[in-house]
């Protein structure tokens, strides 16, 4: 799957959504959000939230792409990114609980797709308005998201206050760290794999999933206790991933 604009990534993310609603396949959740992210940015650029609309298009079509080339890869059998397969095969291990999946796919697509398409889309000095201007201007569009994102995840997981309670972290603090918070690690990618030849940007790129690879084994394999209560989280929270991915879908 490749798209050539938003409209497109829009198309193929519903159509992603859409099977995985009909196999009822945990692989969605993250997609169902993705979508629902997508639809605020192209609504911003549609309303001239950004100084450069075009641009805003181009960067979040190309960032799309990459997490459908991970999902194609996935899908066909062959192995992904570090950060993208654990990401992948943790939504299918039947042992995380929802916030766990999205963190997961959030992970992967912001601390090493991100800074990496932004850096190799832009690159030298192009990338430098970019991040002081509209690049800023998605963790706007991102932070009106995440409320809505904590009441499907609580409506569909009634103990996970258990884990508020444990860590003073609240759901919508660990969604918006991931979702905005990393963004400002994305920038310092971007920077630096814009001013790199691409003689060594594999290696960059190799780095940098090795680490969002580590980040993501934290978020999924916490030591105990907080091990038992994702466990006791995990044991009530809804099995009816048909309505989760819908809601998510929903936003």
């Amino acid at each position: 799957m490749h798209a050539a604009n938003l409209n497109e990534v829009l198309a193929i993310l519903r159509t992603i959504v859409d099977d995985a609603k009909s196999r009822q396949d945990p692989l969605g959740y993250f997609p169902a959000m993705y979508r629902q992210v997508t639809v605020a940015v192209k609504k911003g650029i549609d309303d001239g939230v950004f100084d450069d609309g075009p641009r805003m298009d181009r960067l979040d079509t190309a960032f799309a792409n990459a997490y459908f080339k991970a999902f194609d890869a996935y899908q066909a059998g062959r192995r992904a990114s570090r950060s993208w397969q654990y990401a992948f095969d943790g939504a299918r291990s039947n042992r995380l609980i929802i916030l766990q999946n999205l963190l997961l796919g959030i992970n992967a697509h912001i601390n090493l797709d991100l800074g990496v398409v932004t850096g190799k889309t832009f690159p030298g000095a192009a990338v430098v308005d970019l991040l002081d201007g509209d690049f800023n201007r998605i963790n706007d569009i991102l932070g009106g998201l995440v409320p809505r994102a904590r009441a499907v995840v609580e409506q569909y997981s009634p103990n996970l206050h258990e884990l508020t309670a444990a860590t003073g972290a609240s759901p919508e603090l660990a969604l918006n760290f991931s979702l905005v918070v990393a963004r400002d690690e994305a920038k310092r990618t971007a920077t630096l794999i814009a001013a790199m030849p691409d003689a060594i940007d594999d290696i960059a790129i190799e780095t940098i999933d090795r680490r969002t690879k580590l980040i993501g084994r934290v978020v999924a394999e916490p030591p105990e206790p907080l091990a038992l209560i994702v466990r006791h989280i995990r044991d009530d929270e809804s099995t009816d991933v048909r309505a989760i991915i819908t809601a998510l879908d929903n936003l």
